[in-house]
């Protein structure tokens, strides 16, 4: 239940940052780092839902939630450049947020699960 939540949530940070780097003129290398961040967030998280066990979904949720920590870096760079406005980032970084602590839940709880295996 949780991945599909992600997967839905990350899919519009991907298409909302695309729309969102569309309107920035200028700073090509910034925004090609703001795009490719925040769309590997999905991607990963897509990807974990085909992994090879649990060590291996853990993995990839983990990258994802580097992908999302590095989104909300650049996000914040933006707005301390003055490249992009706070209320035009904000929506961006709130579901960063959103996906950040569904992301951890998730990683928490598959680690709980694996070692509960383990210790079987």
């Amino acid at each position: 239940m949780k991945e599909n939540k992600l997967i839905d949530l990350s899919m519009d940070l991907s298409v909302k940052t695309i729309k969102f780097c569309e309107t920035i003129k200028g700073h090509y290398s910034l925004v090609n780092q703001l795009e490719r961040s925040a769309t590997s967030v999905g991607a990963n998280i897509h990807e974990a839902n085909y992994a090879h066990g649990k060590a291996d979904f853990i993995a990839k949720m983990q990258i994802a939630l580097k992908e999302c920590y590095e989104t909300e870096y650049w996000l914040e760079l933006f707005v301390r450049a003055e490249i992009a406005g706070t209320e035009e980032s904000a929506a961006l970084r709130d579901l960063c947020g959103a996906i950040r602590r569904t992301l951890i839940a998730s990683i928490n709880t598959a680690k709980k699960s694996s070692e509960m295996q383990k210790n079987r």
